[in-house]
């Protein structure tokens, strides 16, 4: 995809409207159109990456301390329990991040079910798998 035909890109340029929440020359936030609950902000980089690994550091640690900014200004304007973190990048090649404010007896069920691993030898294993990697 190029930054031509992405949906963020155009919302960053003014050619798609969205309800602005905070934007520097780094970060664009605004309101989610679809939201999980009213107050769910999506935060972007304004320069195109499709996925957070992608992006870099520098950037990542811009989006994220601007979202910790909005998600203290999300819980105490809505009075919200808590506000839910997702980074997910299936929905738009974009790398955003979803704040989502949330209460305990929304009724709402966990973003992702979870599941039990067969045996400790997996659990592991997967936990090798990975840090062979880090290093």
């Amino acid at each position: 995809m190029t930054t031509n035909n992405c949906i963020f890109c155009k919302i960053i340029a003014g050619e798609i409207p969205a309800t602005k929440i905070l934007e520097n020359d780094k970060v664009f936030a605004f309101l989610d159109i679809r939201p999980v609950n009213p107050g769910h902000v999506l935060v972007i980089p304004k320069a195109h990456h499709e996925m957070m690994t992608g992006t870099p550091d520098e950037l990542v640690s811009e989006v994220f301390i601007t979202a910790k900014k909005i998600m203290t200004a999300i819980k105490q304007a809505l009075r919200a329990d808590y506000v839910a973190v997702s980074v997910v990048g299936t929905e738009v090649p974009h790398f955003h991040v979803h704040l989502i404010p949330r209460y305990f007896r929304d009724n709402m069920e966990a973003f992702w079910p979870t599941k039990e691993y067969g045996k400790k030898e997996q659990m592991r294993e997967v936990a090798e798998r990975i840090v062979k990697e880090i290093n």
